[in-house]
């Protein structure tokens, strides 16, 4: 029997020695990059601290004017809120707003205005100019309460102003002082975003090794190359859930601890108001033995000749004071859901049965989007294995990051609702059909996989239907086997087809008997029912909105500014004359996304690919991916309307087609030649830029975000991505 230390010896001779010079060389390189985000979280991150420390600090105390409490701190209240100081005659840096860090945080907008040697009066915005700009400060950010001032010579005069409606007063103030010591702060978060960044740039560089290993010549390699960054994506969304929005619905002692109940590890709680619970009142109500909602919709509501006339469902809710929910199908005197029921048999209905209480949405959209994560990555990977040759670790990460990041669901997870939770399965459901699928093509146990793969596939109907036309694949991906071939009239191949059209066929039957359950109709799914902001009974379908549909969904440029996160609601503007159904939206994906600027090359990428194979599948499914990208889009113009929600219904679609032409131009270029070398930095550039609006999207402060809800805790976050303010 060998040692343990033999074990030992033989597996270091086996699995570690012969690559001890590259593990040497990454360790040292990791070790120069983590010194290089410390140095950059020190002297650069930290640019204020040193840039202040020759600062002569000036305490304005005995110069406020304001009334002060019983604990020696000023108040500023709703009657005065301005603090003015004359006669300074000297020159200012900075100011610091000294607030009391124990009183109820928020967040503050502060107008700054300053008589100096080329202003003898107070100055404010122009038709020409732009005056001192209003800043936030936030009594919970002690950062936030220094403000560097751009002055022309000495300062005389200095007024200082708290604006705004949306203030509590008072607000309890030490002092303010000029040419303040800004401290030294060490973000944790900003400096594992440096290192995380650097990490990036050092992997991705043009001469890194990933792009010399061949994900199929070192298929151990290139999987743990995969596997590593498919932990890292897993962990970035799962901490921009948790962490960034106030929609999760689960407290422990530490975390939400305001609605922890004291007494369990973790406890769930409702969050989002009545009408984001709607899936949990259907499974309470699906426990009972019925399809309808247990709220009982008013008197006045059943009593209208149209109930689907929001104007006059408003009316009738002021003079009766009754509310009614919002955005729900209305039929018959009972509420329903019309969103797909697939979630509900998921997730919420099994958790009601075992705890009695409702499944927290945002667990379920992050459950979604992980599985969504390893779907697609595990897709990616067998078309890079089994249908290209020459796909190099490098490579394929640099497509994969886009095709996950880049395809909306980051939008989803930024807002966790049962909103986001149908179309977050049904991206996840997508993936791992289409997978099953691939894998199903080369396997010798073809049946189970086909099953697997078209249960998935079908089960899409029951989540987001619009995503049902990625079954349109199935043309490209069996065609040639099935009907070129005539595998279909072959035994094997009947009971193959027929476990690809099986689970179709009993998933619609399931469908289509819930639909007739309660609207008497197998096909109404109920959507046209929905007490929302327009009649959906009469929406029907107009060419006149696809044009501005168009332009939103793919063409419009962001609204790029100059302050974090950079990135605004784009302005939208049509000349259809009719009701448009619109929420801010951030830009087209053509225009905001420059992976996708390869589409307009796709017929010359699609002839290279001809010209070199005889089967047509990759081209099949290329053409199919972008047909289905465009008309969904343009669905959901129609059925619904502009939302940037929707983007994720189409946009992997566009990014899938990306990736496989990008493959295929790899594949027809000679390693190491001019234009292969020219064409990957291109695409990292590409991939850089979409990759980073798709995070700065993240960040974006937006009504019911994190932003809206925590103002002051989220003015931490710009304080520390914009250090040199």
């Amino acid at each position: 029997m060998p040692t343990i230390r033999q074990n030992i010896s033989y597996a270091y001779k086996r699995s570690v020695k012969p690559y001890r010079a590259s593990i040497v060389h990454i360790v040292r390189s990791v070790a120069v990059l983590f010194l290089a985000a410390l140095l950059l979280e020190v002297f650069v991150f930290n640019y204020n601290y040193f840039a202040t420390l020759s600062n002569k600090p000036i305490n304005l105390k005995d110069q406020i004017e304001l009334a002060k409490g019983d604990d020696g701190l000023f108040r500023l209240t709703a009657v005065d809120h301005v603090m003015e100081f004359k006669n300074l005659n000297t020159e200012v840096r900075n100011i610091r707003i000294d607030f009391d860090e124990h009183q109820p945080a928020q967040n503050l907008r502060v107008k700054v205005q300053f008589t100096d040697d080329a202003h003898h009066t107070y100055f404010d915005s122009t038709e020409y100019t732009v005056g001192v700009p209003e800043v936030d400060v936030s009594t919970y950010v002690t950062e936030s309460e220094y403000i560097n001032l751009n002055t022309a010579g000495y300062v005389n005069n200095l007024r200082i102003e708290v604006v705004g409606d949306e203030v509590t007063y008072p607000i309890k103030l030490w002092t303010v002082s000029l040419n303040a010591h800004c401290p030294f702060t060490f973000s944790g978060a900003r400096f594992t975003a440096a290192f995380g960044l650097l990490l990036l740039c050092f992997m991705f560089r043009p001469r890194s090794s990933i792009y010399r290993i061949n994900i199929v010549e070192n298929p151990r390699r290139s999987k743990a190359g995969v596997i590593g960054m498919v932990a890292v994506e897993m962990a970035l969304v799962s901490s921009l859930l948790f962490f960034g929005s106030n929609l999760v619905g689960v407290a422990t002692s530490s975390y939400n601890f305001g609605s922890w109940d004291g007494t369990s590890v973790v406890n769930t709680f409702e969050v989002g108001g009545d009408n984001a619970q709607q899936y949990a009142e259907l499974a309470r109500a699906m426990a009972k033995g019925q399809l309808y909602l247990d709220e009982e919709p008013p008197q006045w509501l059943q009593d209208m000749p149209d109930p689907y006339d929001k104007g006059a469902r408003d009316e009738a809710q002021k003079e009766t004071g009754e509310a009614y929910l919002f955005d729900v199908a209305y039929y018959e005197g009972h509420y329903y859901v019309y969103f797909g029921v697939v979630p509900v048999l998921l997730f919420y209905l099994p958790f009601y049965l075992v705890t009695g209480a409702s499944f927290p949405t945002a667990v379920g959209v992050l459950i979604a989007a992980l599985a969504f994560i390893l779907g697609c990555s595990a897709l990616l990977d067998r078309f890079a294995r089994y249908h290209f040759k020459r796909v190099s670790l490098g490579l394929y990460l640099l497509l994969q990051i886009p095709l996950v990041f880049c395809c909306g669901i980051l939008y989803l997870v930024k807002f966790p609702t049962f909103y986001s939770l149908p179309i977050m399965c049904g991206l996840a459901f997508s993936v791992w059909g289409l997978y099953c699928w691939m894998r199903g093509r080369l396997s010798k146990h073809a049946c189970a996989w086909y099953l697997a793969g078209s249960l998935c596939m079908a089960l899409v109907a029951g989540c987001r239907p619009q995503l049902l036309a990625l079954s349109l694949l199935a043309f490209p991906l069996f065609w040639r086997t099935y009907i070129t071939k005539r595998r279909l009239l072959t035994p094997a191949g009947a009971r193959e087809f027929a476990c690809l059209i099986a689970p179709y066929v009993v998933v619609a039957a399931g469908i289509m008997g819930y639909n007739y359950a309660r609207f008497g109709s197998l096909t109404d799914f109920g959507a046209n029912y929905n007490l929302t902001v327009n009649d959906m009974t009469k929406r029907g379908m107009n060419v006149g909105r696809l044009a501005p549909a168009f332009f939103a969904y793919f063409l419009q440029p962001p609204n790029v500014t100059g302050t974090f996160p950079f990135i605004q609601a784009v302005d939208f503007s049509t000349t259809y004359m009719g009701q448009t159904i619109k929420e801010v939206t951030f830009g087209g994906i053509f225009a905001c996304l420059p992976v996708l600027w390869i589409l307009p090359f796709a017929r010359r990428i699609l002839d290279l690919r001809r010209r070199a194979r005889s089967t047509r599948t990759i081209m099949g499914v290329i053409v199919v991916l972008l047909a289905s990208g465009v008309l969904v889009a343009l669905l959901d113009a129609e059925m619904a309307g502009i939302l940037q929600r929707y983007y994720a219904d189409f946009s992997f679609m566009f990014l899938a087609a990306v990736v496989l032409l990008a493959f295929i131009v790899n594949e027809n270029m000679a390693a190491g030649s001019t234009a292969h070398v020219i064409g990957m930095k291109v695409l990292l550039v590409l991939v850089a830029l979409s990759v980073l609006y798709s995070a700065l999207l993240c960040f974006v402060p937006e009504t019911g975000w994190y932003s809206d809800i925590y103002p002051w805790a989220y003015q931490d976050i710009i304080e520390t991505a914009q250090f040199w303010t």
